[in-house]
């Protein structure tokens, strides 16, 4: 029976950017710490990588790339982490790793909580995204600051979602001395922003580029994905920092990425034309290709709930008959 409540598939899609289990008591939940580390990826260039795993409390969240850059007059942040306490914990990585030197830009790469939470500990007026990314937040920050809470706990104490104050539009971006080009794209979510450090080289990919991790599906397109990601691939770069997992100087995240959502989209099409349930589809086989990414099993049965109404909906159609 198809599911046709538009509320709930939105709850579904909404619990899909979090995670669907906790790890209690573990040394780190406790004393509420962030083990954050900052690598320096190039030239005044740091990658705060997080942890190839899901929402948790035990990680409070960190499993998400963020980015800083020295500049002559300052630092830019490329996203902020899923909690205040996180961006208070990057912040403080940022001075103890360039000392004296004031935020000048702090880029949010799209809306999902893990990359814009830490917003609050930052100066509003700095903080700039598309104005897709800037209405996605304050269209489901709170609903998704309510499931963060639900996941992680403690970790989220004083967390509440903060919107970027400037809207770009353009092409470039001059900060402090150090251009960065800017691509506004779509297709992870409906509006997807990537950032590239024309110093260096290294593209900000968010959430459009994974790396031994599965994609997360809650608002994909894929046939747009897809697009973004080529477009990316024909981009000037020297390396790509994904939204999860390592730094990448090969391109690695962009064909790995395009290669399982291509898999994702035939299963799952091939599913429904069977005429499989979702519980059904849920227990198909993971090819071995894919099956060493981190969360691949929970992550593909995710998308099934992401996903599979709609593509019911599209080669199902509903026919009419006359009685």
């Amino acid at each position: 029976m198809k599911i046709e409540s538009q509320q709930r598939r939105t709850l579904l899609k909404m619990l899909g950017a979090g995670c669907a289990c906790c790890v209690c008591g573990s040394a780190n939940a406790r004393l509420l710490k962030y083990p954050l580390h900052a690598t320096e990826i190039g030239s005044k260039t740091w990658a705060v990588h997080g942890e190839s795993s899901h929402f948790n409390l035990e990680n409070g969240g960190n499993i998400v790339n963020v980015g800083f850059v020295e500049v002559p007059d300052g630092v830019v942040v490329i996203d902020t982490g899923p909690s205040k306490r996180y961006g208070q914990a990057l912040l403080a990585l940022i001075e103890k790793t360039v000392p004296g030197k004031p935020i000048l830009r702090v880029y949010n790469t799209h809306h999902h909580p893990d990359h814009c939470f830490g917003n609050q500990v930052f100066d509003p007026t700095l903080i700039a995204a598309p104005q897709g990314v800037i209405d996605n937040i304050n269209e489901e920050g709170n609903a998704f600051a309510d499931n963060m809470y639900r996941l992680v706990g403690d970790w989220m104490r004083g967390t509440a979602p903060v919107a970027p104050t400037v809207v770009l539009d353009a092409a470039t971006e001059e900060v402090g001395g150090r251009q960065f080009s800017l691509f506004y794209l779509s297709g992870h979510t409906s509006a997807d922003f990537v950032v590239r450090d024309d110093t260096t080289g290294i593209l900000f990919s968010g959430d459009l580029a994974f790396l031994y991790r599965a994609p997360t599906t809650p608002h994909a397109d894929i046939a747009t994905w897809q697009a973004a990601i080529d477009s990316l691939g024909a981009l000037d770069r020297d390396l790509i920092l994904p939204g999860h997992g390592p730094s990448d100087s090969r391109g690695e995240s962009l064909a790995q990425t395009s290669d399982y959502l291509a898999w994702l989209e035939d299963t799952l099409a091939g599913a429904v034309d069977s005429g499989l349930t979702m519980n059904e589809a849920m227990q198909l086989p993971i090819p071995d290709g894919f099956a060493s990414l981190n969360v691949v099993r929970e992550e593909f049965e995710r998308s099934v709930v992401h996903l599979y109404p709609d593509l019911e909906d599209q080669l199902m159609p509903l026919i009419d008959v006359t009685r």
